[in-house]
């Protein structure tokens, strides 16, 4: 069985401390850009290993301030999680003892998960299946 919740970006980590009572593993946190909306989704699932229930959680995030409380001291797995986040969509965890790019170069412009990013360097070509 599984849930879906939204939740406002300051309740992120209260909620989170309450939920890991009954979902103890965080297998995945990534994110979503709306650019028509001026939002960035982040999509939490959380899991339980003894009933295997599961639990999404969405946040919204203004793209101009993405901002919001790390939960690494809730599930220690959300450190690179949250580190690949940041490097791609350029989300802030607040608390994140290492906040830093995980997948690109240090001296990277920008973040390429967002729909509006551009590279003169990059060339997109269609996908064809």
């Amino acid at each position: 069985m599984s849930e879906e919740r939204k939740i406002d970006k300051d309740q992120l980590y209260s909620e989170c401390e309450k939920l890991k009572h009954t979902y103890d593993y965080l297998p995945f946190l990534t994110a979503v850009d709306y650019p028509d909306k001026n939002i960035i989704e982040l999509v939490y699932r959380l899991q339980s290993t003894a009933t295997n229930a599961a639990l999404t959680l969405k946040v919204e995030l203004p793209r101009e301030a993405a901002e919001v409380s790390s939960v690494i001291s809730v599930w220690p797995a959300a450190d690179w999680h949250e580190r690949e986040v940041f490097d791609l969509f350029g989300v802030k965890f607040t608390g994140h003892p290492d906040l830093r790019r995980i997948l690109l170069p240090p001296e990277w412009k920008g973040f390429p998960l967002l729909k509006d990013y551009s590279d003169p360097n990059v060339v997109k070509k269609p996908v064809t299946i």
